[in-house]
């Protein structure tokens, strides 16, 4: 069998400590994985001079998975988002936000467990027509949906809740104001849904989504939406399991995969040794089940629990007073 060929993307800030831990555990558990590093972000910019150089995009092709740490877009006018251009480049349809909580952590909720579903390269985020008027005084951005976008986003969410033996699945949308974009989401939407009988489908307007996550959270189970609510809802579920240091995030199109850590780049902990790696690791689970490799998946996300619950060698935000080496060490130990 060939050896699978991983791109590595070490990142920004504390990108390099994280996945750095994440490829530790990944070689314990005995993924025999083949690393290709390549270069995004400040790091690419200092010594190529371009946020994304063409080598990296040439290894994302090639390699077909990516693990990713997070990456840093210079703010101001002349730097596309750096997650955006590769959703585009490699049509990275599908934006997937699992949700789980672990006792030990200062979450507000126990037994979460939800997939948002985000449809990555349309709406509001497609890059349609931003404009400012050459006086500063209007600006305009125009959203788009398709009717293949949102069949392929929607069955990907009723594949996944079939796959994952999962009850229901609820399209969030604001039909009711935005009755053409997000009108054909939810018409789409409707009808993917009768397709899957073995599953419950439930349809929510986006306010009174954000209002049942924190009343009611545990009444969801794979939510489905558009790009905007989608990009808002993900974090506001990862505020339930304790932030976005506990949440990772798997990009998804036809051909490549890109997995990450959803939190940023924290360049004021970088190379202090105090960065919970968590999201990367979690990252790494979704990247195994891609892979098809769910034992070895099951078994780091077993023994993240075990550290976590325990308390054993965790990070300041979890309650502890350890670092990012020894919170490793603690996931090695256990593997």
């Amino acid at each position: 069998m060939t050896q699978q060929r991983i791109t590595v993307i070490r990142g920004d800030g504390i990108g390099p400590d994280i996945i750095d831990a994440a490829t530790q555990i990944l070689d314990k558990v005995g993924c025999d994985f083949a690393y290709d590093y390549a270069d995004a972000g400040l790091m690419a910019l200092e010594n190529h001079g371009e946020l994304l150089p063409q080598e990296t995009l040439d290894l994302i092709a090639k390699n077909k998975v990516t693990l990713k740490g997070p990456l840093t877009t210079p703010v101001g006018e002349g730097f596309t988002s750096i997650n955006v251009s590769l959703r585009k480049q490699f049509q990275l349809y599908a934006n997937v936000r699992p949700v789980l909580s672990f006792k030990g952590t200062k979450a507000r909720y126990e037994d979460i467990d939800i997939i948002t579903v985000r449809e990555n390269t349309q709406g509001m985020y497609s890059g349609l027509g931003q404009v400012v008027s050459e006086d500063g005084t209007e600006a305009e951005a125009r959203s788009k949906i398709t009717r293949e976008g949102a069949e392929k986003i929607v069955t990907f969410a009723y594949e996944l809740a079939r796959r994952e033996g999962r009850k229901k699945v609820t399209a969030v949308h604001k039909a009711n104001i935005l009755k053409s974009t997000s009108g054909l989401f939810l018409k789409v939407a409707r009808e993917i849904g009768e397709k899957y009988p073995d599953i419950e489908s439930t349809e929510m307007i986006v306010d009174n989504a954000c209002m049942q996550l924190v009343m009611n959270p545990h009444q969801f189970d794979v939510i489905v939406t558009t790009n905007l609510f989608g990009d808002i809802l993900s974090d506001l579920c990862a505020g339930l399991v304790g932030g976005l240091g506990m949440a990772p995030g798997a990009n998804i199109g036809g051909e490549c995969a890109i997995f990450e850590a959803v939190h940023g780049s924290a360049p004021d902990i970088a190379g202090k040794n105090l960065a919970n790696p968590t999201s990367v690791i979690l990252a790494s689970v979704q990247m195994l089940e891609y892979l098809g490799m769910a034992d070895k998946a099951e078994a780091i996300r077993s023994a993240l629990k075990d550290v976590i619950e325990s308390g054993d060698r965790t990070t300041r935000d979890l309650g502890g007073q350890h670092g990012t080496t020894e919170f490793t060490q603690a996931m090695l130990e256990r593997l």
